[in-house]
């Protein structure tokens, strides 16, 4: 039975006012799962809340140090601020800087340990914090969840680890942690020229990184292509025991902070297709800026996850959740109707741009035979 794991630290904990993660979102996806039916207690797990040393399994001792204590004191010196990159307008110091990044870490690590000791999927919504790095902030991401995951999992005895991660933005914190690793597989789809402006084509990582820019006003059709041309074929080769699917909401139209053009039906395509791949799944959640089409795209997905079926229309209690999402302030407009009464978006097909082939080509030629 597949599990969701979740925590009341996401609601009403906010980077501040003018941060583009003031918006609700682990929350939305709890109250419109509840509202539908699919959270029954026996599916929910609290996340408990990582302590410091267990983050030093990745995190360097005085980095997770000055986290904590940016917390407690409200505050950090220059010197904190220079070295770790915090209290910064991307990693602000805010009331729980450091309780909800160990919470998503936390329930990535206990989904770590429960995969391995038994088959199964686990999404963790919480989690997908790709940029954090050893010993700073980075991104919007205080800690490196996914990378802590993995390294759980390997301490827990899962050695082939296959990291899928379809964010609008490529995943330098966990190419940093496990480029050149052969156990490790790592496939990252990104807009290109956009922050951290890293994930080129010809970067291979030592060779265990698959690394695909895509062009502004990716489609649906797009990313079929590169699912069946590039994902899937990559994965099946490296036969892994676990495969760990990054599904960062930033790569929806309606997102603010990229320029790519997806449907959330092209996310519940890629993860019908990557679950029958491996024993061992784990969905994370990760970017996303919209609060309506976040909290649907992560709801559509474990509903997928966990077998449930999506009606074209949303019953009143889930549509009243929706209605009460806002921004949290500035002059963005509202959403469209159809953002307030369904789940699933409209499919957004397109034309398969002669770019975006040539790069799909590029390496499909480097899938081992």
């Amino acid at each position: 039975m597949p599990l969701f794991v979740g925590s009341e630290v996401y609601r009403g904990s906010s980077y501040g006012a003018a941060h583009p993660l003031r918006v609700p979102r682990v929350s939305t996806v709890m109250d419109l799962s509840r509202a539908m039916g699919w959270l029954p207690n026996g599916q929910f797990r609290a996340s408990p809340r990582a302590k410091p040393a267990a983050l030093t399994l990745w995190h360097t001792p005085d980095y997770v140090a000055a986290l904590h204590s940016a917390e407690v004191q409200g505050c950090v010196s220059d010197e904190v601020r220079d070295r770790h990159h915090l209290g910064t307008l991307a990693n602000p110091v805010f009331g729980q800087m450091f309780s909800r990044p160990a919470t998503g870490a936390g329930g990535v690590m206990l989904a770590a340990e429960l995969l391995a000791a038994a088959p199964g999927a686990i999404h963790v919504p919480g989690g997908g914090t790709h940029h954090g790095l050893p010993d700073r902030a980075n991104g919007f991401c205080y800690l490196n969840d996914p990378v802590l995951a993995m390294l759980a999992m390997r301490r827990a005895g899962l050695r082939r680890i296959a990291y899928v991660d379809i964010d609008a933005h490529h995943c330098d914190g966990v190419q940093h942690g496990f480029a050149g690793d052969g156990d490790a597989l790592l496939i990252s789809t990104h807009e290109e020229n956009r922050w951290p402006f890293s994930g080129a084509l010809d970067d291979t990582g030592g060779g265990n990184c698959i690394n695909l820019p895509v062009p502004r006003g990716l489609n649906d059709t797009e990313m079929r292509a590169i699912l069946h041309e590039v994902i899937l074929p990559q994965v099946a080769a490296f036969r892994p025991e676990v495969i760990i699917l990054q599904a960062g909401a930033d790569a929806l139209s309606e997102d603010p902070l990229s320029r790519l053009a997806l449907s959330n039906r092209a996310y519940v395509e890629v993860l019908r297709a990557l679950r029958p791949m491996a024993a061992r799944f784990l969905l994370l959640g990760g970017g996303g800026y919209n609060p309506w089409t976040v909290g649907r795209c992560w709801t559509a997905l474990w509903a997928t996850l966990a077998g449930y079926e999506i009606h074209d229309r949303l019953p009143d209690a889930a549509q009243a959740v929706l209605s009460a999402l806002s921004w949290g302030g500035g002059g963005r407009p509202p959403p469209a109707p159809e953002l307030l009464t369904t789940l699933l978006d409209a499919p957004r097909p397109g034309p398969l741009r002669a770019e975006l082939r040539a790069r799909i080509i590029v390496l499909a030629r480097r899938c081992p035979a």
